[in-house]
């Protein structure tokens, strides 16, 4: 090929590594030669419940209909998330995962010559959406593996137009509290949208975190980000949602593609929503899993970020690529981290009470116990 398309490119998306995702399972066992029934993958924050069986009665109900466009606007989905959330339909906007809904405000608020303010440590999409729009992406130095909200102020300049912060934070797991919140809603300049990426909120005991929806009366630059992969078990259907204010939500819409949220998607949101159990024994779940895996950690003398979300990072204090390779001899896959600046650690997602034995007995294993 004689032309480089790659400095045909934008600038800013020349710059950019492509996202890594998880290893999958069927990846993995055509690598080493493993049975797939054999392999445990700790590595995406998926949920270990499965699905609710309410939404898989759902989707079969979908099935006859694959022909047809799914609903374009989301009626009945966004009407149960407006009731739901406490706002108006026109408020709500969705999105093929959580994802797009960055990706949408990239697209509508930023672009050459402005910038986004986001954390160290923080979601690989942030910088992926703002570059590639040919915006400037601006990564405010980590504390103790959180945000800093000051920095993350002082860093915001005039060509400023989004901050993406998310709480808890994905890989590390921290979070930041109410007050925290309200003082940096209201110092951040009214022309700047703040993007509140909150799809581990769900996992939080009541009163733990912040309810972004409780500040977007009085901060009309709020945008709260949201999804059904994790604690809703929907990860492969991809869908999420926002709740900004309407004229907001009428710009994004502006941008958004046509039918970006398919049918099958729209019907198991709507009965997930339906299904608290569900939520619930999603919940409990996790709670009971983080405590197993501390537990684990504490016996093998490790150190580990304490979390919010349905994922703990673990450090061992030096290279843990070889002790990742360890465990995916051993048909374990969890997440390395070093793409984050964080090499020396490991991110490993709740799984069932015998998948969460299964990866710490291989870990006793790759650490030589």
């Amino acid at each position: 090929m004689s032309c480089d398309f790659l400095a045909l490119a934008q600038p800013g998306v020349q710059k950019l590594s492509p996202y890594v995702p998880g290893k999958p399972v069927e990846e993995l066992a055509r690598e080493l030669d493993l049975d797939p029934q054999s392999i445990v993958k700790l590595a995406s924050n998926e949920n270990p419940l499965g699905p609710s069986p309410k939404v898989l009665d759902a989707v079969r109900a979908q099935l006859d209909e694959l022909t047809r466009y799914p609903d374009g606007n989301g009626f009945v989905l966004k009407q149960k998330l407006a009731q739901r959330c406490g706002v108006g339909i026109e408020q709500v906007t969705l999105g093929n995962g959580s994802n797009d809904i960055l990706e949408l405000v990239a697209r509508a608020y930023l672009a050459p010559g402005l910038n986004a303010v986001f954390s160290e440590h923080a979601f690989a999409v942030y910088p992926i959406a703002t570059q590639a729009v040919g915006a400037q992406a601006k990564a405010v130095a980590a504390k103790q593996w959180g945000h800093d909200l000051d920095a993350m102020l002082a860093a915001i300049d005039a060509n400023t137009r989004v901050v993406f912060i998310a709480n808890p934070n994905n890989p590390t797991g921290t979070w930041f509290g109410a007050s925290a919140l309200e003082q940096f809603l209201a110092a951040v300049p009214e022309h700047v949208l703040v993007v509140l990426d909150e799809a581990y909120i769900e996992y939080a005991d009541d009163g733990e975190l912040p309810d972004g929806l409780a500040f977007m009366g009085s901060h009309p630059n709020l945008l709260v980000s949201r999804t059904f992969s994790k604690a809703y078990g929907l990860a492969a259907l991809r869908v999420g949602y926002a709740i900004c204010s309407a004229q907001i939500a009428d710009v994004l819409n502006r941008v958004r593609q046509p039918f970006n949220v398919n049918s099958l998607a729209l019907a198991a949101a709507c009965a997930a929503l339906d299904d608290r159990a569900y939520l619930a024994r999603s919940r409990a779940s996790n709670a009971a899993g983080m405590q197993q895996l501390e537990a684990g950690f504490k016996e093998l003398g490790l150190e580990w970020i304490p979390s919010k979300g349905n994922f703990i990072a673990v450090d061992f204090g030096r290279d843990a690529a070889p002790i990742n390779q360890a465990l995916l001899r051993d048909g374990v896959i969890v997440r390395p981290v070093a793409g984050y600046g964080m090499p020396t650690f490991l991110r490993v997602s709740i799984g069932t009470e015998a998948e969460n034995f299964r990866f710490l007995d291989a870990l006793c294993k790759a650490l030589g116990r």
